[in-house]
């Protein structure tokens, strides 16, 4: 059960299972959050926090035991749901996009600094804390065009 939460309820596992490797579990993950996010648009922002938080909590406990020796396995995809779920609170519409958009793109690239630094951090906590900054940005992104609009 671990194992398939730490999947990000089995998505991480889909593109081995498609295309025979790993590479674009995250994308996946980031899917469960989206779907997710579209079902909370319209929370209010408390709510979607306290799902972001406890994503996190979920992340960091899932993925502990395949975080082993400062490794981040491209089938955990959980993390990717927490930090997606991060960059959606309070958002919808364009703005809302753009903080998907961004917060992924940040955590494939990790071109924002303290997204490979927080990768650096070993075990769970650095497999989720580099997507959590990920969606921080995404977050920031989407404020920002929610205040221009």
């Amino acid at each position: 059960m671990r194992r398939f939460i730490a999947a990000g309820f089995g998505t991480g596992l889909l593109p081995m299972r498609i295309y025979g490797s790993h590479s674009g579990a995250g994308t996946f993950g980031a899917g469960v959050a989206v779907l997710l996010g579209i079902w909370l648009i319209p929370a209010p922002w408390w709510i979607d926090t306290l799902v972001a938080m406890a994503a996190i909590g979920v992340s960091l406990w899932a993925a502990a035991p395949f975080a082993v020796d400062g490794q981040d396995p491209a089938w955990v995809a959980i993390d990717e749901v927490a930090g997606t779920l991060v960059a959606m609170i309070g958002l919808s519409g364009w703005p809302w996009l753009l903080a998907v958009v961004v917060a992924r793109l940040l955590d494939i690239y990790k071109v924002a600094p303290g997204i490979r630094q927080a990768e650096e951090l070993h075990g769970a906590v650095g497999v989720t804390l580099d997507d959590v900054i990920a969606g921080l940005y995404g977050l920031a992104a989407g404020a920002l065009l929610l205040a221009v609009l």
